[in-house]
């Protein structure tokens, strides 16, 4: 079969951020020296251009600026991002502009400024309402700060806002972890990432960790956390994701439904589909901001092809992340494969009760979802 086009989005890449926290493995980078913020927009733009011959024609659905704490930059430094991509690309006219911002003081006074720039969503990390948590997590705003900066966003002319929550944080117990979501929902966000904390290697929580709840307080955080997010008219539409209708975040969607996205800036990755090569190619920036801004280099650090073995797994370790029912037509149309390829796998999944099967779709089942890893490794070649 041959490949057909899914949607293209465009992920932004800010690696800069005013404080390292412990459990993050991201790559982002504490500010020591000041931001070459003019220098690194140009640097965006080019890379973006160098980028443009794999998607000659098409058109962004969304845009995710991400970091790294993209709120370090001025809202005038966002606008020429913003700007600047539109001169490149064609973009739809309903498209979602995502940004992460932090809550602190300094980042909050500037949200009306990137609603003027063009942006339409905040995700704004939270992570914790309580001051202990906040400072064993090493952030660098406080509970009053946070609460301001989702009022502030819930007063602006945006299609939707995010508050970033965590839960199974240090010596947490349940009706901690359920006041920080208390909190959140009385803020009344259209959407709510609510994920456990993990401790990830290369991480100063790696090296020092922290101690952590028991698994029976975890499972109890989890069951009863999702029970109030359901009171309150939040559907889980993610792992780790609840929304209020029409309220999902469109850019992650296209990640999990296996859409295509190019990615920008240091680190970025991205993914993208080519019918006319029956190909699909990953690419990766250079990380480090010094790297990829040295203009005796391309920014492009890695880019593989995603051969047709490979491909039931990537398609379903981002597809089966969604709760909602998968149509078999997207896996052949997105993977150029027929389904008789991967048939055994979905007969043992059916077998073991991870997955629901009919005619036209398949339906990841309640132990899918709790099994997700033991699901996807089925589609392993």
């Amino acid at each position: 079969m041959s490949l057909q086009l899914p949607p293209l989005a465009l992920y932004v890449h800010i690696p800069w951020c005013i404080q390292k926290c412990p459990y993050c493995d991201f790559n982002s980078h504490a500010v020591k020296q000041g931001i070459p913020e003019q220098e690194y927009i140009a640097h965006l733009l080019a890379d973006l251009q160098q980028d443009l011959p794999l998607v000659a024609g098409r058109s962004l659905s969304s845009i995710f600026i991400g970091g790294g704490t993209p709120s370090v930059f001025s809202a005038k430094g966002i606008s020429q991002i913003l700007q600047g991509v539109k001169k490149q690309l064609a973009c739809s006219s309903d498209m979602e502009v995502t940004m992460e911002a932090n809550p602190g003081t300094v980042e909050a006074e500037r949200f009306a400024g990137y609603v003027a720039a063009g942006v339409t969503r905040f995700s704004i990390g939270v992570q914790s309402f309580q001051t202990t948590q906040l400072k064993a997590l090493g952030r660098i705003h406080d509970c009053d700060e946070a609460i301001r900066a989702a009022k502030l966003a819930s007063s602006l002319p945006l299609n939707s806002f995010n508050l970033d929550l965590m839960h199974g944080l240090p010596q947490q117990d349940v009706p901690g972890a359920l006041a920080d979501l208390q909190q959140a929902i009385a803020l009344a966000p259209p959407h709510l990432s609510w994920y456990q904390l993990t401790i990830e290697p290369n991480t100063a929580f790696a090296s020092r960790p922290p101690s952590l709840p028991a698994d029976d307080t975890l499972w109890d955080i989890q069951q009863q956390g999702m029970a109030l997010l359901q009171q309150h008219g939040y559907q889980q539409y993610e792992i780790s994701a609840y929304a209020k209708v029409g309220h999902q975040c469109r850019h992650n969607l296209n990640y999990w439904r296996f859409g295509d996205y190019l990615g920008i800036g240091c680190g970025a990755h991205g993914k993208i589909t080519l019918p006319a090569q029956d190909s699909i190619v990953r690419t990766v920036k250079i990380k480090h901001p010094k790297g990829y801004m040295d203009i005796s280099r391309g920014y492009l650090d890695k880019k593989q092809q995603v051969v047709p073995a490979e491909r039931p797994f990537e398609f379903f370790m981002n597809r089966f992340r969604l709760l909602e029912p998968c149509p078999h037509q997207e896996f052949t149309a997105y993977t150029g494969l027929e389904l008789d390829s991967i048939q055994p796998a979905i007969d043992k999944a059916v077998q073991q009760g991870l997955l629901q099967n009919d005619k036209q779709q398949w339906q990841i089942t309640d132990k899918g979802a709790r099994y997700l890893n033991n699901l996807i490794s089925l589609f392993i070649d």
